[in-house]
């Protein structure tokens, strides 16, 4: 086992003081982390939960505030500045993405139906 140093805060250290046994689990934990925030799950979760007809599908967008995140990592990417963990937030949002996109597609043979 390795040991390493860290310099805290020292209210962060009696916190941490507190999970001395625990803290290999927390920060391996911390570790495997979703590469996005829950809310933006929980956004389109809530989205496909809500049964979305074909013309909700066909005209879903993230939120704003996802917008500019998205933005901004694509910007970063063009000039090669991402950090790693943002290549995998960006990665988790294309794979997302596709998914809507895929679902869209599904969709258009019901748009062309009742137009």
């Amino acid at each position: 086992m390795v040991t390493i140093t860290l310099e805290v805060p020292d209210e962060l250290a009696e916190q941490i003081a507190q999970l001395r046994e625990r803290l290999p689990e927390w920060l391996a934990l911390s570790l495997h982390q979703p590469a996005l925030p829950a809310a933006t799950y929980r956004y389109i979760l809530d989205f496909l939960a809500g049964s979305p007809s074909p013309e909700q599908i066909a005209s879903f967008t993230p939120p704003a505030e996802v917008q500019e995140r998205l933005r901004t990592l694509l910007e970063r990417s063009t000039h090669d500045t991402l950090s790693p963990v943002e290549q995998a937030e960006l990665d988790e949002y294309e794979r997302i993405e596709h998914l809507m996109v895929l679902m869209k597609a599904g969709s258009m043979p019901f748009l062309a139906t009742t137009s």
